[in-house]
């Protein structure tokens, strides 16, 4: 060991710690997680097609062995495991993965079931005219070159890039204190917003060029395009933002259609599937719920998938409305995502940053420009070289007899063909390497031929990388080569996801979400609540077990799928889901551990009826109506409604019907006036019904003033008299008033329920 590794340096572990974390997270975020701006890849994957490329496994080539592959890549430039360099190169061949694979894979390459790829060993693979747009100019010092991790040979910094692969394809990874996601786009739509780009702000001189909004980019990239189709249901006004910010997310459903079967059924069949979601994984999840009985709506799935995605949904009734159905599923399962964007890429190769869609196009466009003019520089050298070969060549040819001369009898001929015509070394050099078949008196004519066309080649690269316009336009032309090559009008580019409507709010009635089944509901009045799952006869309910001590409050037949509403004597509507109330052969549970009644004791419990109105009424004759709808509390402590005056409490509830409403105090006064002279309110004290001196409220009840005021006599079983217009008009007055004796034979209880 040399004396450096057993040097003892003295430092703060925290300092030591935080250096390396940073060297390592560093790391992790350029060589590994985010991608290059330029060509959207990591370093990972820009090694495997570099290393495919020197394999010469080209579209038209023989594919090789998967193996062959990693092994080139893990051995020349990049030391990493085997097995996660092959899963990278899996996931650029799969279709259902990548949006335009790199990779051309033969074998078994994985499924959109979540099954895994056959190993290296047994599968094949070559590059795609996509990677070979990537690659492209490689070898023309496009770009730059590094060591590799050995220093035994190079490997490209970033690829030239005619295809915006970034964007395309995307992009999703982890690093340290950063992630970067980004949706696979149509090609079509993004060389529509190049183009749009080039021609307003590049294109046309300073005075006159014009800012792209991020509105003009979006009417050409209408959102992502996923390799697995679907549907975007995510608001322009959304996606306008996350381009313009570079943050946000799209929410992506399923493709579903209604099949009918005939006579009157029919059945949902699912054709696409949303993006990165494992079909198997799906049915399984839609399996588990059905078991858990959370899918009330759905009687069964099937996966009668083959080469198409082809998952069947059947409904439990006809009656069922497809789209409840569906927003069910979609709220319950992955048949909709929320795909991310994060468009955190590193600007340049080495700066992490968050760029807008406005910035990651211009960053393609001067990549492009950037390998336009290295590539013009090589060619241009290339041909200078060569210009100067030919007119060595053309030297030669006129003085072709001493030229064989000199070769033949001169000790040091290439010194003396410099000397004697003026030649520079390559002339020289190139002269004495001529064939003797090249000397035909033809060769002479196609020299000069090529010399010419070399000569207005080298002068339109002159003028090209001189002319920053005409540099733009041949990048224009480029562009919508690639749209023609990979576009729309192709079969690869022809758009899969479909741009829908944001999805109106499908309400799901609480029946959709629960099993609808009946229920008699009993609550004792100290309070106990249960449930039996069924409807019980008057009889049985009569035979209901109560602790000792207690006995019958309230007896309910209702439906799982009812809310049960609890009127409190403090004014307080609470709300109890009938499907959450306890069952079995107990004695229930006290309301106070599912509503917050506090010391109040309950009035009333009854089903709530959307579109209701409840008439709510306290001790001292004060009350007023009130949509129940308006009364469903949300959480444990309830709803505040009715105000009690001080010293009173809430009395009853009631339901409003008819157009009269009848009053009776402990006093035994009897009032009847009209509802229109009630108020509908939401929260209050409410209006006087009926003016006490020393009393109480007893009853109120609400009738039609045509059929008359009914009640069920005291001691008689069964029988009910019923008081009509014009006798009944004696009590009736205006809100408010004292009343009068109620007619001969009124409970005594001062009860209209005797």
């Amino acid at each position: 060991m040399t004396d450096a590794a057993h040097e003892i340096l003295d430092k703060r572990l925290a300092d030591a710690l935080g250096e390396r974390y940073l060297s390592y997270a560093l790391s992790t975020i350029v060589s590994r997680s985010l991608p290059d701006v330029r060509d959207g890849l990591k370093p990972v994957h820009r090694r495997i097609l570099f290393a495919m490329s020197q394999l010469k496994l080209d579209p038209s080539t023989m594919p090789k062995k998967s193996a062959r592959v990693v092994g080139d890549v893990i051995g020349k430039f990049h030391p990493h495991g085997d097995q996660s360099v092959y899963d990278a190169l899996v996931r650029l061949a799969q279709d259902f993965a990548s949006r335009y694979p790199l990779v051309e894979g033969q074998g078994n390459f994985g499924n959109i079931d979540g099954d895994n790829a056959a190993a290296m060993r047994y599968t094949e693979a070559r590059l795609t005219e996509v990677a070979k747009a990537l690659m492209q100019g490689l070898d023309e010092d496009a770009t730059d070159f590094r060591a590799t991790y050995d220093g035994d040979g190079n490997e490209p910094i970033v690829l030239p890039a005619a295809f915006p692969n970034l964007l395309a394809n995307g992009s999703a990874g982890i690093a340290v204190g950063m992630a970067t996601s980004i949706p696979p786009h149509n090609v079509g739509e993004i060389c529509g917003a190049l183009n749009l780009i080039i021609e307003r702000e590049l294109l046309p001189p300073p005075e006159k060029r014009r800012p792209v909004g991020v509105e003009e980019l979006v009417s050409w990239i209408r959102g992502p395009d996923f390799p697995t189709g679907g549907i975007l249901v995510e608001s322009r006004a959304n996606i306008i933002e996350a381009y313009r910010t570079g943050r946000g997310a799209f929410r992506l459903r399923a493709r579903w259609m209604k099949e009918p079967l005939g006579q009157g059924t029919w059945q949902v069949v699912v054709t696409e599937i949303p993006y990165q979601v494992q079909k198997s994984r799906l049915v399984e999840k839609i399996a588990e719920l059905l078991s858990e009985r959370k899918l009330p709506l759905l009687e069964d799935v099937r996966d009668e998938s083959a080469e198409d995605i082809r998952l069947v949904l059947v409904p439990k009734s006809r009656n069922v409305d497809p789209a409840v159905m569906m927003e069910q599923l979609f709220r319950n399962t992955d048949l909709e995502i929320r795909f991310s964007l994060n468009m955190n890429v590193l600007d340049g190769g080495t700066i992490p940053r968050v760029m807008t869609l406005h910035e990651v196009l211009r960053a393609f466009l001067a990549h492009r420009q950037d390998v336009l003019i290295r590539r013009s520089r090589h060619r241009l050298g290339e041909i200078e070289h060569r210009l100067e070969v030919l007119g060595g060549y053309l030297v030669a040819y006129l003085n072709l007899d001493e030229v064989i001369r000199i070769i033949r009898e001169e000790d040091e001929p290439k010194k003396e063909l410099m000397r004697s015509f003026h030649l520079s070394d390559v002339q020289a050099e190139a002269i004495l390497n001529m064939r003797l078949r090249s000397l035909r008196r033809l060769e002479e004519f196609e020299i000069r031929k090529e010399h010419d066309a070399l000569t207005a080649e080298k002068a339109k690269l002159t003028d090209l990388l001189e002319d920053e316009a005409k540099r733009w336009k041949a990048i224009r032309t480029d562009v919508q080569q690639m749209d023609r090559k990979f576009g729309r009008s192709t079969a690869l580019g022809e758009r899969r996801t479909e741009v829908g409507e944001a999805p109106t709010d499908i309400v799901v009635p609480v029946e959709a979400m629960i099993e609808r089944e009946p229920l008699t509901v009993f609550l004792s009045e100290k309070g106990w609540i249960r449930a039996v799952s069924r409807h019980m006869s008057p009889a049985e309910a009569a035979d209901a077990k109560y602790k000792d001590g207690d006995k019958e409050g309230f007896v309910l037949r209702v439906q799982t799928t009812d809310k049960l509403l609890v009127f409190a004597s403090n004014g307080k509507f609470y709300t109890l889901g009938a499907d959450k109330l306890p069952r079995g052969r107990g004695f229930g549970e006290p309301v106070r551990l599912m509503a917050d009644l506090g010391e109040a004791e309950i009035v009333s419990l009854f089903p709530h009826v959307p579109g209701q109105r409840l008439l709510v009424a306290s001790s001292d004759g004060r009350g007023f109506q009130v949509e129940a709808d308006e009364v469903v509390a949300q959480t444990r402590a309830g709803k505040q409604v009715l105000n009690p005056s001080d010293g009173g409490v809430a009395a009853l509830v009631i339901p409003v019907e008819g157009d009269a409403v009848a009053v009776i105090g402990n006093n035994r006064k009897l009032l009847v006036f009209k509802l229109e002279e009630l108020p509908v309110m939401a929260r209050g004290k409410g209006v006087a019904l009926q003016k006490y001196k020393d009393a109480s409220l007893s009853d109120v009840k609400c009738f039609s003033l045509a059929d008359g005021l009914s009640w069920k006599m005291g001691g008689v079983e069964g029988r009910i008299r019923t008081v009509t217009l014009p006798e009944l008009s004696g009590w009736v007055a205006f809100r408010g008033s004292q009343g009068k004796l109620p007619p001969t034979g009124f409970p005594k209880n001062n009860k209209f329920t005797g």
